[in-house]
């Protein structure tokens, strides 16, 4: 099985769950729809055999067929089945949203946001500088710190 000897998880299988949780986080960082699509299966995968492994192997987990210290934890399998349908939910929203994606603009690249990037290009603009609050005069707590940056406010008359 997946075991060796009863120990835990082979090398392989921590591998392959390595290799499936790393190509599915590099897809959902691409800008295709159909890229994101597969790196939500790949990663839901990943994390179900991840839940797997930290299972005890052994027989059914079904009263009377083996004796109880050697039946398999039957959480972990619960556990990826709830997965298994919250993946497949996910899966099927995933792929609404690429064909609607697709139907109206022809393509499934996810399109910058103009509107996001003047906001925070904005906010860059309204920052001050936070005060230096180090404690260098006599009595000074050089613990002290500025937990907010100082928004500028706008005048009257003045453009941002």
């Amino acid at each position: 099985m997946a075991t060796v000897s009863g120990t835990g998880p082979t090398l392989v299988l921590i591998v392959v769950v390595g290799a499936l949780a790393g190509t599915g986080v590099t897809l959902l960082l691409e800008r295709s729809l159909t890229r994101i699509l597969l790196g939500v299966i790949l990663l839901g995968n990943g994390v179900n055999l991840l839940i797997l492994l930290g299972g005890r192997s052994g027989d059914a987990p079904a009263v009377g067929t083996a004796p109880v210290d050697r039946m398999s934890d039957p959480l972990p399998q619960a556990m990826i089945l709830t997965a298994i349908v919250i993946t497949f939910g996910f899966t099927a929203f995933l792929l609404a949203v690429a064909y609607r994606n697709w139907y109206l603009t022809g393509n499934d690249e996810v399109q910058d946001d103009l509107e996001d990037r003047q906001v925070a290009t904005l906010a860059a603009h309204n920052e001050l500088p936070a005060p230096d609050l180090g404690g260098e005069g006599p009595g000074g707590d050089p613990e002290q710190v500025d937990p907010e940056p100082h928004l500028r406010r706008q005048h009257r008359g003045e453009t941002p």
